[in-house]
């Protein structure tokens, strides 16, 4: 049969398109023609797939015309995982393997000139995408890649470290004959899991600081982002840095989600696995490294921190279009990458941890040493960040130097472990009550599971007015007060809970811009 099929995945965002690898071998002019909308790498595979074919030990169809089209035509193809699918496509269009056998798997893997087979990005991404789909299918797939994919529940994900391997295991079945033995590089993989023993930074290691540590703690367990401001050598960066210890464990789902992310973006380990992913990108990031782009798009640094923690250090030096491009993400925990063809929608529900010096010199308001910034530079300087992103941040907290006599006679404070439990215990109140961490609250469902009390109505609404808020910034104090009451097991916020609140959200309120 001069014709063949073999189904592959194209991958765009994070949904697995289904790919029809058409391979015809026709008499003519002898070539070898790739359509289908394929990315440079794409076309490529014709050079990899000759080569692999022939040192294989394999009979490439040298005098015949070779048309391979990839299906659907408007559809972007990229990567090096169409090599396997087309190798094996031409392997049986020629009959050197069974084409009816094909049917029922999917492959994908890039080929080394020598026919070794070279793990894919995706892989992973693919695997749950198949899964939210309720496709059954069989997935071929190099060794580690084929390790990712296991670990979407029920997947049938089979390993081959060559091509041979996966020729041998479709080879033409002669009548009455035994099976043929499996070959020794493929395999049926099952996810195996190891336990997670990575150990996060101790908050312990921090000496002092007892309000950023409560603010911390009150960010963990309401799900809430943070702005510290301090001057250098603080401690602002330690405490960023230890901030994803303080999370709850990661769920199996949220496990997955995270990792077919890391797993799209090529960053995926097993070794990290369930472990709650931060993010520190440099301050000169632009705003694609930051929310996605390029063609085809690929995910971001929020996306990368999905279900973690993007920490942002110096946060004004980063440049203006890309913090302006947090603002959406920051409300809806996705981000949509559109471009004139396509459009892709990534995750990003992340938690964001800023830190910045109160001036440029850094050092207004220390103890230690005398600021040199005029009242211009430090208005100009903190109005970097403008007032819609400021007011997107639910607690801004002052990080004071502490002087050498304290931190060398200071003991270590209370370890991540133990306000982890707080947190955790916290963030389960909230779950019975309303389904979602308190910083998700939208709309009625903060009048519905607030619960505020008549004093702290009057309260809250007062200070609101004197300070000038904008109705974000008196429901994000809501619902950081709301988290605060869930520490301190109260069925109602109460005023203690919302002035706690209040004073989360005064650093910047005087100096910052719209």
């Amino acid at each position: 049969m001069s014709l063949s099929l073999v189904q592959s995945r194209a991958l765009l965002g994070l949904e697995a398109a289904a790919v029809t690898v058409e391979v015809h071998l026709a008499n003519g002019l002898p070539s070898f023609t790739l359509v289908g909308l394929a990315d440079v790498e794409v076309k490529e595979a014709r050079e990899r797939v000759r080569s692999a074919i022939q040192n294989s030990g394999l009979e490439f169809p040298h005098n015949k015309r070779i048309t391979v089209n990839l299906a659907p035509a408007d559809l972007p193809k990229d990567s090096g995982r169409f090599d396997l699918p087309i190798a094996l496509g031409i392997l049986a269009a020629s009959g050197q393997i069974d084409a009816a056998r094909l049917a029922g798997h999917e492959f994908a893997g890039e080929l080394s000139l020598s026919g070794e087979l070279r793990p894919v990005r995706g892989a992973l991404a693919m695997s749950l995408a198949l899964h939210a789909g309720q496709v059954v299918t069989e997935l071929v797939l190099p060794p580690d890649s084929a390790e990712e994919a296991a670990l979407v529940p029920d997947a049938q994900v089979y390993s081959a470290r060559h091509l041979l391997d996966v020729v041998r295991h479709f080879l033409p079945q002669v009548a009455d004959a035994p099976p043929p033995e499996p070959a020794p590089g493929w395999s049926r993989v099952t996810a195996t899991l190891k336990a997670n023993t990575v150990q996060y930074p101790d908050l312990a290691d921090v000496k002092g600081q007892l309000g950023a540590k409560r603010a911390l703690e009150i960010a963990a367990a309401g799900g809430h982002s943070l702005l510290l401001m301090g001057p250098p050598g603080s401690g602002k960066s330690m405490l960023a840095q230890r901030f994803s210890g303080l999370l709850p464990a990661m769920t199996t789902d949220e496990a997955l989600q995270s990792a077919a992310v890391a797993s799209l973006g090529g960053r995926f380990s097993l070794d990290r696995w369930a472990q709650r992913p931060t993010c520190s990108p440099h301050h000169t990031a632009s705003a694609v490294a930051l929310v996605g782009g390029g063609s085809p798009p690929r995910p971001g640094e929020i996306s990368l921190a999905h279900h973690g923690v993007l920490f942002l250090d110096e946060l004004p030096e980063f440049p203006r279009a890309a913090l302006e491009a947090l603002r959406e993400p920051l409300e809806s925990g996705t981000i949509t990458i559109s471009r004139a063809a396509r459009r892709a929608e990534f995750p990003a529900r992340f938690q964001l941890i800023g830190a910045m010096n109160p001036c440029p010199c850094g050092y207004l308001g220390s103890a230690q040493k005398a600021c040199r910034c005029t009242p211009d530079q430090v208005s100009r300087y903190q109005s970097k960040l403008s007032g819609p992103l400021i007011d997107r941040i639910d607690l801004h907290v002052e990080v004071p130097t502490v002087l050498p006599a304290d931190l060398l006679r200071a003991t270590p404070g209370e370890s991540t472990a133990a306000i982890r439990e707080r947190c955790t215990v916290a963030r389960e109140r909230a779950v019975q009550r309303q389904g979602k961490a308190n910083q998700a609250l939208q709309g009625q469902e903060i009048d519905a599971y607030v619960l505020l009390d008549e004093a702290a109505v009057k309260f809250l609404n007062i200070a609101a007015t004197r300070l000038g808020w904008s109705a974000r910034s008196t429901h994000r104090a809501l619902k950081v007060a709301r988290t605060i009451a869930d520490l301190a097991d109260a069925r109602t916020t109460q005023v203690t809970h919302v002035a706690e609140a209040l004073q989360y959200r005064r650093s910047l309120a005087q100096t910052v811009g719209t």
